[in-house]
């Protein structure tokens, strides 16, 4: 077979945990960066290819057309070789349970990723900001295409920062459990095609879904908040969310477009972020990733049987 088994798999990525483990801090942060910065590219990738996808294609293959190429993201952390929090709460719980890796290097992991996670994201946020959006420049830009990627990159974030608190948490448990199955699958394949299949499909599917995910979120609204105080970009935006009728009458163009811009100035702050949506995205997702994947896979496949009871030797007393 080219492929190995679950049991295999699960053996496998217990033994990755404690791997893992015994990684410097040094090595964490590093390649945790670049894990952020990998992600925020296919954040970014997804962001540019799907902002005019749904004009064309309509909104349900635009979304797919979204999450495809968002895939890329987490191919360059696999085969790169990188350190994300979602798949390590896979790793590092899964290599807890079977006692290879201890609970508080679980913690210190999940920590240290998660920060450099966040830095290499707002790394790549504010480089591209630099290289798109004159951030770094006397005057603003308006990015590609006249300003409509970032009006997309602005929606994104808004959608984002409107969800409840339950409603990302939930929506982040789903999202790791097929981001973490990504992984799984790609630890099942021998090879390097095999490995992107692996990876490509349960992306899609939850960038298709809506799942949210704390490490692209790490881009996704900071990119959102960066081109939300570009008066020309903000102004792309907030026509683009105008109905026929209200394109038909200017005064009530003129009302919706003052209106989503104070929506946009009361929504858009790092508090609210942090708050309603990156701490509830990292805990749905520390529980897609270490209970719905790595805990129940442990149970079935790793978990050893309890020992038969001895029978007492009755000839001894005889």
């Amino acid at each position: 077979m080219n492929f190995f088994g679950p049991g295999e798999v699960a053996g496998n990525a217990s033994g990755i945990g404690k791997a893992k483990s015994t990684l410097s801090i040094g090595k964490l942060l590093i390649l945790g960066i670049l894990a952020g910065a990998y992600i925020g590219f296919g954040a970014n990738l997804a962001t540019v290819v799907g902002h005019d996808a749904p004009k064309y294609l309509g909104n349900g293959v635009g979304q797919l057309l979204f999450g495809a190429v968002f895939s890329t993201g987490l191919m360059l952390v696999v085969i790169g070789g990188a350190e994300l929090f979602t798949g390590n709460n896979m790793f590092m719980m899964i290599g807890a349970l079977n006692g290879q890796n201890t609970w508080g290097s679980l913690i210190k992991n999940w920590i240290i990723v998660w920060i450099a996670n966040f830095i290499g994201s707002l790394l790549l946020v504010y480089i591209m900001a630099g290289g798109f959006y004159g951030f770094f420049d006397a005057a603003p830009a308006v990015g590609l295409f006249k300003g409509a990627v970032g009006a997309k990159a602005l929606a994104v974030a808004k959608g984002k920062l409107e969800l409840t608190w339950a409603g990302a948490f939930c929506r982040a448990i789903l999202c790791n459990w097929l981001v973490c199955m990504a992984v799984w699958l790609a630890l099942a394949s021998k090879d390097v095609a095999g490995k992107i299949f692996g990876i490509f499909f349960p992306i899609m599917a939850f960038v298709a879904s809506g799942f949210e995910h704390s490490v692209a979120n790490m881009f996704f609204v900071p990119m959102g908040l960066v081109v939300s105080q570009i008066p020309a970009v903000l102004d792309v935006a907030a026509q683009s969310t105008l109905s026929a009728a209200q394109l038909a009458d200017p005064a009530a163009a003129a009302t919706a477009v003052a209106a989503f811009k104070t929506t946009v100035g009361n929504l858009f702050t790092w508090g609210n972020f942090i708050m309603k949506n990156l701490i509830p995205v990292t805990l749905g997702n520390i529980v897609g990733g270490a209970i719905f994947v790595a805990s129940l896979y442990w149970y079935s496949y790793l978990k050893k049987a309890p020992a038969a009871p001895v029978a007492p030797d009755k000839s001894a007393k005889a």
